[in-house]
């Protein structure tokens, strides 16, 4: 596989970070961890989604409700994957290890694989963000292209208008061929994927079966195959979009930056993991309680890279701490005031990225293909 070094003997702004966030924690006597607002928020969100299951299985109801209930299911599946999966598949949920292994089976529960998704994002996301060749996140191409250094075909020139549709698909590509790519092939997009013992075998085999009989044999079973695939669309539909934009508008937008790396090569780069992490992630909406508490404090993206094992609800409060610490060091602190305004600055980076590149890229492009 490629491997990325990074120049971590400068580490002066990540030292002083974290021990300014530390002595947070201790001046305050909390823990890092999840609180009452994080356990109220699964709660009500685990409940919410329950409720709307039983409601579109067990209640008569006529289409029009039964398809919202669908797309607020999906948006309930999303606000659950973004606040209690994510948060208990890093570690930061509670000080309980098995609670957190428990919690984070939440991914099973809406069809994919906490095995394959901590490795994946834990792991290759959290350690090469935004790396060109490392980081699966932003590995759609020839779909679509998410950085400078990708393939550039001729449909990339719309990719800003069929984008949206393509992240409404997101959902089911990831439960039905992308958990199966990586358990077949052992690889999570370049590199090796860990080695599955009897009991993560059995339990991605049982995730996909219990996902089959809950969300399509029970609901064929109640609505006939036409009303389920309608629905089934709508719920992943919402899922998906919610999903992709969230974790979009965190790392490819205009302030971020990008690294490249080719296949099966080691690179150094003068740049200390903390401030790549920096550099390649971007807030939104900070200061929206509302889209705070649905996203999981995910659009704290700075913050939850550079303390992941922090639970998002103290993201707010460090952040200000992590603010100060960029300005300090001469850091740059992306953000966007709003969640449109990252949502535009998304949109007109796909753009770009979508219109034809200089003679010299596409010579070399052809080149590496001829090579291959």
């Amino acid at each position: 596989m490629s491997k990325l070094i990074f120049n971590n003997k400068n580490n002066a702004f990540y030292q002083t970070l974290k021990e300014s966030v530390d002595n947070y924690f201790t001046e305050n006597n909390i823990k890092k961890t999840g609180d009452w607002r994080l356990f109220s928020k699964s709660i009500i969100l685990i409940g919410s989604i329950i409720a709307v299951y039983c409601c579109l299985m067990l209640v008569e109801i006529s289409v029009l409700p039964a398809l919202l209930l669908a797309g607020l299911f999906g948006f309930l599946a999303a606000s659950i994957g973004f606040s209690v999966m994510h948060d208990a598949n890093h570690g930061s949920y509670c000080t309980n290890n098995t609670l957190n292994d428990f919690l984070g089976l939440t991914a099973n529960m809406l069809g994919a694989s906490a095995y394959f998704w901590k490795q994946k994002h834990n792991i290759i996301h959290h350690t090469y963000t935004n790396v060109d060749g490392l980081d699966d996140d932003i590995a759609k191409s020839p779909i679509i292209r998410q950085c400078e250094t990708q393939k550039w075909v001729p449909a990339h020139k719309v990719q800003h208008l069929y984008l949206l549709p393509v992240y409404s698909l997101s959902s089911i590509f990831w439960i039905f061929f992308m958990d199966f790519t990586k358990y077949f092939t052992r690889k999570i997009y370049t590199t090796e994927a860990w080695k599955m013992s009897a009991k993560n075998h059995i339990v991605f085999w049982l995730t996909k079966i219990y996902y089959a009989a809950i969300f399509i044999a029970i609901p064929i079973a109640v609505w006939g195959w036409q009303g389920w695939l309608v629905g089934f669309f709508v719920m992943n539909a919402v899922m998906g979009l919610t999903l992709s934009l969230v974790f979009q508008l965190a790392h490819v937008v205009e302030n971020t930056e990008f690294e490249h790396i080719a296949l099966d090569t080691t690179k150094h780069i003068e740049t200390a993991w903390a401030e790549h992490q920096v550099k390649t992630s971007s807030n939104f909406a900070m200061d929206n309680k509302v889209i705070s508490w649905f996203v999981g404090g995910l659009n704290f993206q700075i913050e939850h890279h550079l303390f992941p094992k922090v639970s998002h609800v103290h993201y707010p409060a460090i952040s200000k701490i992590v603010a100060q610490k960029c300005k300090e060091y001469n850091l740059p602190y992306n953000h966007y005031n709003t969640m449109s305004g990252a949502l535009a600055s998304h949109l007109r980076v796909m753009k770009q990225l979508g219109e034809r590149p200089s003679a010299a890229f596409l010579q070399a492009q052809s080149a590496s293909q001829a090579a291959a």
